[in-house]
């Protein structure tokens, strides 16, 4: 498949394009990059773990050496333990395995590799070794020979997979280079004070084209003129076969290859196939978790082609994002389930073929008792979620907030003012008989109290227009309501005026429920203070939006009329009482009361309260009850209509 290099050499960041889809990335942006050699000194010396702590720079984070990776060392003391071979403020040669990841710091080696195009020189190693991607039996046994006849004494060799089918000129010439290297570190190591950095890579575009560069590579793109002529002598040979070119804009290299936007991407957790299923990858500190769900997918006919099929395309994208996100440690597969033993073997040896092109090596496992798939995967270097993620500032990268009991600033609908109320509670607001005629008789009003006289009697069979609502710009009082409702100093604005087109049976179920007329309104009003009139059918909404305002204005003027100072309408004894027992103040509320055309049969009962006598309206079936004399037996009286009813 062909393939093209991108290179972003400003940035320090490269990617690998199979058919214009980033498939790799190689980022050198940390401190510590992996084949840095550095001159050391140990700090601390850990005989319960056989391993120590190595001072390689500034960074708080020392790197940490094991037992296992003391390397010339270990070699010449033996099975010596970590305490005979390492001392505090000793200096020691050490390269960087693996770079910090979290809290802890680098990974550190003895032993040293210096790598080249075509062969790997390991001054502290033994014997020659031949890469195991070279399959033909005749170029092995032509490297090796040609290995053992120019390896230098007391060193190792390793022979990459790019000097296959390279002349032998070719092979003595990168060799001497890399003893050139060699030299120059032993050199500075003698002369140099630890801790201190010796060699690194500093031409990113050697390495990256050393690390990456394949046959089937046929493009570099690079940010500047000046590296194209780098690449083409790095590639040498094979620069016919190569298209080496500058990018014209430097800076949108990577927005022009679509490289942000993969790694945007690669920092979601959700990846979706092409076939309808996606993937879920979840990296956490001992592993990373990767879930497979069929989605939408529809393509085969029965449930078992389905489950192989979205198993085999999601075993392919595993394989690329685990290259594309540079996830090492243990990786855990939860494939859909296969009830078929030969299912599970091909999909494993679909993974296994998907897997074969990683150059960290991946190991798979058997799929395990509960339709696990384990693999091991080599660190290498920092993941893409070191790299470019960044922990929440507000979860701290939990993915999650806590929210305590009682701090929850989300309240439900219910709980919302003049919008949702329940039956009982609309019903515990209707005040008893005998309150309006209190507060009409010169009842002391308390503004926003519940009190006496604070609210009209309203009967328990009113429709929606007479019940009272919270929360829409009312007072406790209709009089009350209307003249908070006048602009004046230290008042709001002037209230809006709303109409609902409402049938009766609405009314009868709003009135009963306690729910805001405002409910039926496609868009609720943005005012604080609304007023709401119902329209019935057969109205004239102008009409009645007009009689309110006039209402409202004259309640408004009389209130202001009532106030001469702090005491109000109280202190005013030579003026008359501003409301009469014989004079209806003008209503207010939400909608007028609804006129009843027709006269009904009443019978009147006396009801005793606490401050005075009314009579009370109730409706009965009989006529001619209500013409018997009541004034021998109320109380027989009262249970004879509440039977007949």
């Amino acid at each position: 498949m062909p393939q093209q290099i991108v290179i972003a050499e400003q940035l320090r960041i490269a990617a690998v394009l199979n058919d214009e889809r980033v498939d790799e990335l190689v980022v050198a942006q940390g401190r510590y990059q992996i084949g840095d050699v550095y001159l050391g000194t140990v700090e601390n010396v850990l005989p319960g773990i056989d391993a120590a702590f190595v001072n390689i720079g500034e960074s708080e984070k020392n790197g940490f050496i094991h037992i296992t990776d003391l390397g010339p060392l270990r070699l010449k003391k033996g099975g010596a333990g970590i305490t005979e071979l390492l001392e505090p403020r000793q200096k020691v040669l050490v390269q960087v395995m693996k770079e910090p990841t979290g809290t802890k710091g680098p990974r550190l080696t003895g032993n040293l590799t210096l790598p080249g195009r075509f062969l790997v020189l390991q001054p502290h190693g033994q014997g020659v070794n031949i890469s195991r991607r070279i399959d033909g039996e005749h170029e092995r046994n032509r490297l090796r020979a040609l290995g053992v006849l120019i390896k230098p004494p007391g060193a190792g060799l390793l022979v990459r997979t790019e000097a296959e089918g390279v002349a032998e000129d070719l092979l003595i010439d990168d060799l001497e280079a890399l003893l050139r290297q060699w030299e120059a570190i032993q050199a500075a190591a003698e002369a140099a004070t630890p801790p201190v950095l010796l060699n690194r890579d500093e031409d990113f575009i050697h390495r990256v084209l050393r690390d990456l560069y394949t046959p089937d590579v046929n493009r570099v793109v690079v940010d500047s003129a000046g590296a194209v002529g780098r690449a083409n002598a790095f590639l040498g040979v094979d620069h016919a076969n190569v298209l080496v070119e500058a990018h014209s804009e430097p800076s949108e290299i990577l927005e022009h290859y679509r490289v942000n936007a993969a790694i945007r991407d690669a920092l979601k957790p959700r990846v979706d196939l092409p076939s309808g299923g996606y993937v879920i990858i979840e990296p956490t500190e001992a592993l990373t978790v990767v879930d497979v769900n069929s989605g939408s997918f529809t393509r085969s006919a029965n449930a078992r082609e389905t489950v192989l099929w979205t198993n085999c395309e999601a075993a392919v994208e595993i394989a690329r994002q685990l290259k594309l996100r540079n996830i090492g440690g243990v990786v855990i597969v939860d494939f859909i389930d296969m009830d078929s033993r030969r299912d599970q073997l091909q999909l494993l040896e679909h993974f296994t073929q998907a897997l074969r092109d990683d150059s960290a090596r991946p190991q798979i496992a058997q799929i395990s008792e509960l339709g696990l798939v384990e693999l091991t995967r080599k660190r290498q270097g920092q993941n893409i979620y070191e790299l470019f993620g960044r922990a929440c500032p507000t979860c701290g990268g939990l993915g999650h907030v806590a929210v305590l009991p009682g701090t929850d600033t989300l309240q439900p609908l219910a709980s919302t003012a003049g919008l949702v109320r329940s039956a009982a509670s609309a019903r515990a607001e209707v005040p008893a008989p005998g309150a309006e005629s209190e507060s009409l008789s010169g009842g002391r009003r308390r503004r926003g109290g519940r009190g006496r006289g604070s609210a009209a009697a309203v009967p328990l069979d009113a429709p929606a227009a007479q019940l009272p609502l919270a929360g829409v710009g009312t007072s406790t009082t209709p009089a009350e309501s209307a003249a908070e409702a006048v602009p004046g100093p230290g008042r709001r604005g002037e209230p809006e005026l709303v109409a609902v087109p409402m049938d009766a049976d609405q009314e009868v179920v709003f009135g009963w429920l306690g729910l805001n007329p405002m409910l039926l309104l496609p868009e609720p009003p943005g005012g604080e203070s609304v007023v709401v009139r119902v329209i019935r059918p057969g109205d004239d909404a102008d009409a009645v939006l007009e009689e309110a305002r006039g209402e409202l204005a004259a309640s408004g003027s009389r209130r202001r009329r009532g106030r001469g100072g702090r005491g109000g309408a109280a202190e005013a004894v030579d003026e008359p009482p501003a409301v009469s027992p014989a004079f209806t103040p003008a209503p207010v509320e939400i909608t007028p009361l609804p006129v009843q055309l027709q006269p009904e049969p009443v019978v009147t009962v006396s009801v005793p309260t606490s401050t005075r006598e009314e009579p009370v309206a109730l409706p009965v079936a009989d006529p001619q009850e209500a013409d018997a004399d009541d004034s021998d037996q109320p109380r027989r009286r009262r249970r004879r209509s509440s039977a007949v009813r």
